[in-house]
């Protein structure tokens, strides 16, 4: 036993020693300007409707990515299956109706509710009017579960917290005092064009508070409730008056729940296969607006056709016999245009454990160039960010890999605490960053006039400067995947407040 003991260790050092002296180079050059221009031409196509979260182009692109993972000899990321469902939630309203002593008035023609109301039928025998200088009134007032009507705003707009000038200290104050509804009086009814009706999407169904339900009414209604009184009423900014009057607020919802997912491929490791190395980028964008496509190109079609080039190359290593050490997981997320949702549900709900992931590796635009950069090779760049953060290992695996391999002018600009895009906290790595995962995030700096625009297109892509940024993060995991320690965890994690 101890003969074989001694073989078998043997053996296990060769393969170790040789998975070190490996080079990676004949495996980068595989990740090629012309296989990332196929790909994005297709994650970019029309087909794909801009790739929106929880809809059909979002699920195509989610479906096309899955086939290159399967293609490639990837296995599935979550369990059996390449894709890690999520729900995705929006209240949409129904119905709306408002009764003054009894006479009914109509919705659009006569009032609206707030889509962040929620489903419920509200009576009340007064009103209390506060004018838009009463603030300072309020303070010894007992609101709480009454209905108060107020002058200007809208019910969306009060609802997004109150910021509009001239009522948002009222409605501040009314919320801190516990109000049951406020009506607001507009001055734009019948409304010429329909509200939408449909509210914001969110990942969770359990909302952290409730607002009081808000509503605009026409100053018709408003008469119908305060009488005579109105005009003085109107003038009267500093006033503070009870009506007697019924009044019925009934607001009727429905919630939608559509699935989204992120697509997961995970290439096992060797005598390491227990510590992971995530590569991520979000393939999700903006969809469409008024039958506009949004393409996505850029944002964040660049990173996603990364990913799988990369993983093409990782599999390629693999198939020869020089794969990995550590297992490398391809994550490629939804939702990170709505709010980092995906890489914020992954994180959450960790497939695997994060405590053994060694580094994120993100890539959020890699495609294009930044037209405000003003120094160095504009077509020789990328921004590098994060590095100086969580792990003191970071910037000289990062440096050393460029250096060797690719001599790119590695450009730390974000890295800078007083950044006023604040692009540290913006895309999918930070959810790794807040959990203690060191990361890198890779970026080209494109905020210019294609930004978020139908113009983010694929033919406006430098693909051979996307393909030496690509290939940078390819030799930067195949160190940190391949060293024997995981990466030190020593430096603070900054907050994002």
């Amino acid at each position: 036993m101890k003969n074989v003991f001694t073989l078998v260790f043997a053996f296990l050092t060769l393969s170790v020693f040789a998975q070190k002296a490996a080079k990676p180079e004949p495996y980068a050059k595989t990740i090629t300007a012309g296989d990332l221009k196929k790909r994005l031409y297709v994650i970019a196509s029309a087909d794909m409707q801009g790739r929106e979260t929880a809809t059909e182009g979002q699920r195509k692109a989610a479906a096309y990515i899955e086939s290159e993972f399967k293609s490639l000899g990837l296995q599935p990321g979550n369990k059996d299956s390449y894709q890690m469902f999520y729900n995705v939630y929006q209240d949409s309203l129904a119905d709306a109706k408002l009764e003054v002593n009894g006479q009914p008035y109509q919705i659009e023609k006569d009032f609206n509710a707030s889509l962040n109301n929620i489903a419920a039928t509200l009576r009340f025998s007064e009103i209390v009017f506060v004018g838009a200088n009463a603030a300072d009134s309020l303070k010894n007032l007992n609101l709480s579960g009454k209905a108060v009507m107020i002058i200007g705003g809208t019910a969306q707009g009060l609802g997004r917290g109150g910021g509009l000038q001239g009522v948002g200290a009222i409605y501040s104050a009314l919320v801190n005092k516990g109000v049951a509804a406020i009506i607001s009086i507009g001055s734009n009814y019948p409304t010429t064009t329909l509200t939408g009706r449909k509210g914001s999407q969110t990942i969770s169904i359990f909302k952290r508070n409730i607002v009081p339900q808000l509503f605009t009414v026409s100053e018709n209604v408003a008469r119908a409730i305060v009488g005579n009184d109105y005009d003085n009423m109107k003038s009267n900014t500093s006033l503070i008056k009870n009506y007697t009057t019924e009044i019925l607020l009934d607001v009727k919802k429905i919630e939608l729940a559509e699935p989204t997912s992120n697509v997961i491929g995970i290439l096992p490791g060797t005598d390491l296969k227990d510590e992971y190395l995530v590569i991520s980028a979000h393939y999700d964008h903006l969809g469409m607006r008024d039958g506009t496509i949004y393409y996505g190109a850029d944002d964040d079609g660049s990173g996603t056709v990364g990913v799988i080039q990369i993983a093409q190359a990782f599999a390629k290593a693999k198939a020869e016999g020089k794969g990995p050490r550590r297992s490398i997981v391809f994550l490629t997320v939804s939702g990170e245009e709505k709010g980092l949702w995906g890489s914020a549900y992954y994180t959450s709900h960790p497939i695997f454990p994060l405590e053994k992931t060694t580094v994120n590796l993100n890539i959020d635009m890699i495609g294009r160039t930044d037209a405000s950069r003003k120094v160095g090779d504009s077509l020789n760049y990328v921004y590098v960010v994060g590095d100086d953060k969580l792990s003191s290992d970071l910037r000289n695996i990062s440096e050393a890999a460029n250096k060797k391999y690719l001599k790119l002018e590695l450009d730390y600009k974000f890295n800078d605490p007083k950044d006023p895009q604040r692009i540290y906290y913006r895309s999918d790595h930070y959810n790794f960053a807040k959990n203690g995962v060191p990361i890198i995030f890779y970026y080209d700096g494109m905020l210019g006039a294609d930004y978020h625009r139908p113009t983010d297109t694929p033919d406006k892509i430098n693909y051979n400067l996307l393909a030496k940024r690509a290939q940078l993060v390819f030799y930067t995991a195949w160190e940190m995947a391949n060293r024997n320690e995981m990466l030190k965890r020593d430096l603070p994690l900054q907050s994002a407040f």
